[in-house]
């Protein structure tokens, strides 16, 4: 209940962030609405959340699938349905080695509608096991995208199993500028999420090397908070907030692209739209 209140009041302190400053639309490419957090911000006050933040789309996936479809539910407008392979978070680490994973992830499919699968976690030559090897295919089949929490090794063995993959690389992979433009300019269909991270825009001005690759590739990036535990739903306003202040610096067009346009093209391919 107190963990309730503190959301009403931030709710209430947050009611003109979004009138403060810009109104560009934001998809946030990055949520999660796992099992701790179901009880301590039930989908109404979730949803209330992400509308609040001026949130156009949210990409949700959650631990289990059970959070991101109680979202859909409430809000079909607003949840674009991304499904994790984690039946719990204690998966994080063993999903990749656990053979069940592959026939729970296929009855899900089957099941629901989503655009793509993950967000997972697999580094280096685990890529190649299995079960990983499973998620491209079923990704392959349905034509929906992979979102991979990933270092570069591992997504450049996804596209060597699926060099039509549609891939979105979840916080750039921590990775330096000139490591993501490097990766950007070889796999075409690299997305790249600026999620939990905000060393490209420290104190809310765009670095220049992180500036001129977004120029440079203004149709690849995506904006995302990242709310793997109840503690960072704190952060869905004032994230909306800080990323409109640092789009701002680009010129209209690519501000847009970033802010809500990428996310809602590759969505609309996923999902047939």
């Amino acid at each position: 209940m107190r963990r309730l209140a503190v959301f009403a009041v931030m709710l209430a302190l947050g009611a003109d962030t979004v009138a403060a400053d810009q109104n560009r639309p934001i998809v946030d490419a990055h949520i999660h609405y796992s099992h701790d957090t179901w009880d301590v911000l039930p989908p109404p006050e979730a949803i209330k959340v992400l509308r609040q933040a001026g949130v156009k789309k949210a990409f949700v996936s959650s631990s289990s699938d059970d959070g991101t479809q109680m979202l859909y539910r409430t809000a079909p407008d607003l949840i674009v349905p991304v499904l994790r392979p984690y039946r719990k978070r204690g998966e994080l680490s063993s999903w990749v080695r656990d053979p069940s994973i592959v026939a729970h992830v296929e009855a899900r499919l089957k099941a629901n509608t989503y655009a793509g699968i993950g967000e997972f976690h697999v580094f280096g030559a685990d890529a190649d096991l299995p079960v990983m090897r499973s998620l491209v295919a079923f990704a392959k089949a349905r034509k929906i995208f992979l979102h991979a929490h990933s270092d570069a090794d591992a997504v450049e063995r996804i596209f060597k199993q699926d060099p039509d993959a549609r891939v979105l690389w979840a916080h750039s992979g921590f990775d330096r500028p000139d490591n993501v433009r490097a990766m950007l300019a070889k796999h075409k269909m690299l997305w790249a999420d600026l999620a939990f991270r905000n060393d490209y825009a420290p104190g809310g001005r765009l670095d220049a090397p992180w500036k001129q690759l977004i120029l440079d590739f203004p149709d690849r990036f995506m904006v995302g908070t990242d709310t793997p535990s109840p503690e960072r739903w704190y952060y869905v306003v004032e994230h909306a907030k800080f990323s409109r202040t640092w789009i701002a610096e680009l010129p209209p067009d690519v501000a847009d692209n970033v802010a809500f346009r990428n996310a809602e093209r590759l969505a609309a391919w996923a999902l047939g739209q």
